[in-house]
């Protein structure tokens, strides 16, 4: 069954805050706040490159791969300390 973002069930909700809470929290004792969006932004275009590739079957573009890169380029511009 698929559900809208906002029609999911609470307790996905809330087991998906459970994990987002700890993980920033033992995250920010070994990276700084701009690191840890740094690696959310990062993981967040690869799971949505994935699923627009197999499940949307969207062809991904140079344009995209370009932008993903620059963003690449920006993390590891904010990992350089």
């Amino acid at each position: 069954m698929k559900w809208p973002a906002m029609g999911q069930p609470p307790r996905m909700r809330e087991f998906e805050y459970c994990l987002q809470v700890p993980a920033n929290r033992l995250g920010y004792q070994v990276y700084s706040p701009a690191q840890l969006k740094g690696i959310q932004e990062i993981i967040t275009l690869l799971v949505f490159a994935v699923f627009s590739i197999t499940y949307l079957g969207a062809a991904i573009k140079w344009n995209h791969v370009a932008g993903f890169a620059l963003i690449v380029v920006a993390a590891f511009l904010i990992f350089m300390d």
